[in-house]
């Protein structure tokens, strides 16, 4: 970990001095260019979050919550004779 945080540090140490080393009328033209494009990547966001919010015709339906516990049980299957299973089971084992 320390390692990847030193070579990191390195890094960005490197690309600061390369940074420092170019022209102040680059680095302008280059902030400007970032910056339209982020303003551009933005512009195109909000857009397109008003076309799909404007178009949607979603109505959200609201009624009361029902219960769980107060719902109709349904009576399970009936197994038959249990008792019958069982001797039928006992005298199927082997002695």
């Amino acid at each position: 970990m320390k390692n990847l945080r030193t070579n990191m540090s390195e890094w960005f140490d490197r690309l600061d001095h390369r940074w420092k080393a170019l022209p102040v009328e680059k680095q302008h033209s280059c902030t400007l260019y970032f910056f339209a494009g982020y303003v551009l990547i933005t512009a195109g966001v909000i857009f397109k979050t008003v076309l799909d919010t404007a178009g949607s015709d979603n109505d959200m339906e609201i009624r009361h919550i029902e219960n769980p516990a107060l719902k109709k049980k349904e009576s399970p299957p009936t197994l038959g004779d249990s008792l019958i299973t069982i001797l039928k089971n006992k005298n199927y084992e082997g002695k």
